[in-house]
């Protein structure tokens, strides 16, 4: 696991010019944490489920243009 001690030591290898940007990139990781332990995108992701034929990543094309039908 990487504590805030690593993550500190690293920062502190960010040349000046640089700090803005991360400072912005630490900003929207922190906005887009779940902050009331909800589920995280990644475990939501899990959930879903296509019902379509086998060959349907295959022939996505030819699925959306009409060629071939579900069903």
């Amino acid at each position: 696991m990487i504590s805030k001690e690593l993550i500190k030591s690293e920062i502190e290898k960010v040349p000046e010019e640089r700090l803005d940007t991360l400072y912005s990139i630490v900003q929207e990781f922190a906005r887009h944490a779940p902050a009331n332990g909800g589920p995280s995108l990644m475990s939501k992701l899990q959930d879903v489920s296509i019902n379509a034929p086998e060959d349907f990543a295959e022939n996505i094309d030819l699925y959306l243009s009409g060629e071939k039908t579900i069903g």
